[in-house]
């Protein structure tokens, strides 16, 4: 792998307020010059599919982003299947459209930065010419909006071929086309945008922030990263590859606190969890051929080693798996919550997410101390990580692109592995239930939620437990 040396800049500015307390009632702010990231690439370069990601990767850490596709102003405002002669260099009127219609996605950017106080968006176009990309640093910097370029460079035919069957052949410019029309059609389009593709180049835009990424992640150019944010972005654009895999997310098997109902704590399976575990082994060495290289994770509570050495699997173990710490409130059941700190457990109630137990963790300080395993998960190819209920959901957030508000009420049942099979766009996922019995852990969220509500209203969707 080639990288070029990043230049950091830190005259961002990040200012962080940080409240004090067990409760962490709002995430924390950040004051910061807003960010559009700005593809540029031919057709089937990937750049849709880097787009979703990053967008997913920076909703997932708390940034509020959106992304802009411009091939659906472009449909909106002239239909679609439109002729591949259509992006002809040549065609002036098509290129006069094509402008107007940039224009007017640029400033749905700049209403959504400025006017809904976003923080970070991806314009999703080609923006293959010095030209298409002088006007949007001219239309967007006096707004006091930064810019960052992300460019995909491809040459791999294999990969392109692959891209183009997979992705544009099914996009809405050639619905219900015959493939071999649709393919020829797409690649006479190619070819146009190539006669008049300009690369960017340290020569020309040195003054600029950008990565560009060689042939899906072989070799990456670096230049002018700046701050906090674009570090991050470009160690997730590092990371990311496209070759095929599945991710395998289950829980432990039923522990002896899920029995009695008690949260956290660090204790030994139950009987149907060893049962489940026998289960998870016989069941991952039947997929064995299927899964070359696959790679077990598991923390370092006794309860997901156990599985996984029950289920006769080699693994390897990550403190960051470890369950959302409760702090004070480790080891007691939601009745004893309520019971000793009936105020907390209204405060969780009313912001799940953002609340931090007393001497504990909240789910956001849990999605950052999970970042370096969805990056590992993004490097690696077949994975089954072996985790726990509020570790999963968080996992499952990620990919599946879950808010905030929905993370932490996700249903993550023991003795069920899910299967998650990444794509160009949404992951294909699947639930596999073992029938094995186990207890139910899933709390949703009650429907009053204030500090002076009643104790049977407080445990009202506590699940049975022995």
């Amino acid at each position: 792998m080639d990288v070029k040396a990043i230049q950091p800049d830190d005259s961002e500015e990040i200012k962080e307020v940080e409240p004090c307390g067990p409760v962490c009632r709002k995430p924390i702010q950040r004051v910061n010059q807003p960010l559009c990231i700005v593809m540029v690439g031919l057709p089937a370069r990937g750049k849709t599919c880097i787009c979703m990601k990053l967008a997913r990767y920076l909703r997932w850490i708390g940034f509020k982003t959106n992304a802009v596709n411009v091939g659906e102003y472009r449909r909106r405002a002239v239909g679609v299947q439109m002729p591949s002669s259509f992006f002809r260099r040549d065609n002036k009127e098509a290129m006069a459209l094509r402008k107007t219609v940039a224009l007017d996605a640029l400033s749905d950017v700049y209403k959504w930065l400025i006017k809904e106080d976003g923080d970070i968006i991806v314009f999703d176009a080609t923006n293959t010419t010095r030209e298409r990309r002088a006007l949007i640093l001219e239309y967007l910097i006096p707004k006091g909006i930064k810019v960052m370029f992300v460019e995909s460079i491809c040459e791999d035919a294999a990969i392109i071929e692959q891209n183009i069957k997979d992705v544009k052949v099914n996009s809405p410019d050639y619905k219900d086309l015959n493939s071999e029309v649709a393919i020829d059609d797409f690649q006479q389009r190619i070819e146009h945008y190539r006669e008049a593709y300009e690369p960017l180049t340290v020569e020309y835009d040195g003054a600029r922030s950008f990565i560009q990424i060689f042939d899906v992640g072989q070799r990456f150019l670096v230049n002018k990263i700046q701050g906090h944010r674009q570090t991050r972005i470009v160690y997730y654009l590092m990371n990311l590859h496209i070759r095929p895999r599945t991710i395998f997310l289950t829980r432990h098997g039923e522990s002896m606190c899920n029995m009695t109902g008690k949260i956290g704590g660090n204790a030994d399976l139950s009987d149907n969890g060893r049962e489940y575990s026998k289960k998870l082994g016989e069941f991952m060495a039947s997929m064995r051929e299927s899964l070359p290289g696959l790679k077990v994770w598991t923390s370092y509570l006794k309860r997901t080693v156990q599985t996984a050495e029950v289920a006769g699997l080699n693994y390897e173990k990550w403190k960051a798996l470890d369950e959302l710490d409760a702090g004070q409130c480790d080891g007691l059941s939601y009745e004893e919550i309520q019971e000793r700190f009936p105020e907390e457990f209204a405060k969780r109630d009313q912001d799940k997410y953002n609340y931090r137990y007393p001497m504990g963790e909240s789910y956001r300080d849990l999605v950052q101390r999970l970042e370096p395993v969805i990056m590992e998960l993004e490097r690696q190819n077949n994975v089954l990580v072996i985790c726990h209920q509020a570790v999963m959901r968080c996992i499952q957030a990620y990919f599946l692109d879950k808010d905030e508000a929905s993370l932490p009420y996700l249903n993550c049942p023991l003795h069920t592995v899910v299967k998650l099979t990444p794509s160009a766009y949404n992951p294909e996922l699947e639930q596999l239930k073992f029938d094995i019995g186990a207890v139910d852990t899933h709390r949703p969220k009650p429907k009053k939620v204030t500090v002076n509500r009643s104790t049977s209203e407080a445990l009202m969707t506590v699940p049975a437990h022995y």
